[in-house]
């Protein structure tokens, strides 16, 4: 029994060596970039740095979709070339990026498969009740359109309509506020990387009354004659409310002079 019991306890000895050699002979895993998205005709670029034992670099292994690439990541830098694996511009990827403890790589371009905006807009119009449509053809992902009116001497986002993302001909329609007098519409779309598209821009004379405004000293508020989008500014240009309605309530503003943007146009008044 003694014999028995001191083999058990040699072999569970060299149990726990054998584990301890093979934790240390494997790579030591920290984790996993997932880059995922659309091929866009865009290679993806990643800042490598030394392992942290000294020996060798962060990066072991880099996959697209599943499959090992024949990148060299051994060096400070590298590319994910996806050129080599004959996507077509819309296909899925999916990257998978694996790194050791103790250090983490950066990729330079992470926008690189997301959708950028290549719309083609066939057709724009819009109709005198202010609703706006539009066919697209060449959408190449799921990316909204944000439509604007020009007004207040600038474009103001006043909706999105999410795009379908597909590159046959789609249809669109947002059903728009129009000011009284001259109205200008357009769509654009923006990638994250901040790349803009826009459509053409569309034009409405409206019939519409102009709206007028008083300040209420009384209950410290603005009064429009009808309902309005509007914008509040300080004396220094600075955006301070915004809203829709027939009213604005002021009376957590301190007494000064102020700009009003509604309807179609700018005033000033003072709150006293």
């Amino acid at each position: 029994m003694g014999t028995s019991k001191t083999n058990w306890e040699e072999m569970k000895k060299l149990g726990v060596v054998f584990m301890l050699a093979l934790f240390y002979c494997m790579p030591a895993l920290a984790g996993t970039i997932v880059l995922e998205g659309k091929y866009q005709q865009k290679n993806v670029y990643v800042i490598n740095s030394i392992a942290e034992a000294g020996v060798g670099f962060c990066v072991y292994e880099v996959t697209v979709n599943g499959d090992v690439t024949s990148d060299e990541v051994n060096s400070n830098a590298f590319e994910i070339d996806l050129s080599v694996h004959g996507f077509k511009l819309g296909d899925n990827v999916i990257i998978t990026i694996k790194y050791k403890d103790g250090c983490e790589p950066r990729v330079l371009n992470p926008g690189a498969l997301e959708p950028q905006p290549t719309f083609e807009a066939t057709d724009i119009v819009i109709s005198s009740g202010g609703l706006l449509e539009w066919k697209t053809v060449n959408e190449q992902g799921k990316l909204p359109f944000i439509v604007q009116q020009f007004k207040w001497n600038k474009w103001v986002n006043v909706g999105e309509v999410m795009g379908k993302g597909t590159s046959t001909q789609n249809t669109y329609s947002f059903q728009t506020t129009p000011v009284s007098g001259e109205n200008k519409f357009r769509i654009i779309q923006k990638s994250q990387e901040g790349k803009e598209k826009k459509s053409a821009t569309v034009e409405l004379t409206s019939d519409r009354a102009p709206v007028t405004f008083v300040y209420n000293k009384k209950t410290s508020s603005i009064e429009f004659s009808s309902e309005t989008n509007y914008e509040l500014y300080n004396v220094y240009g600075q955006i301070i409310k915004r809203g829709f309605g027939n009213s604005a309530d002021l009376s957590n503003l301190p007494k000064s002079e102020y700009y009003v943007s509604f309807d179609s146009g700018t005033q000033k008044f003072m709150k006293k």
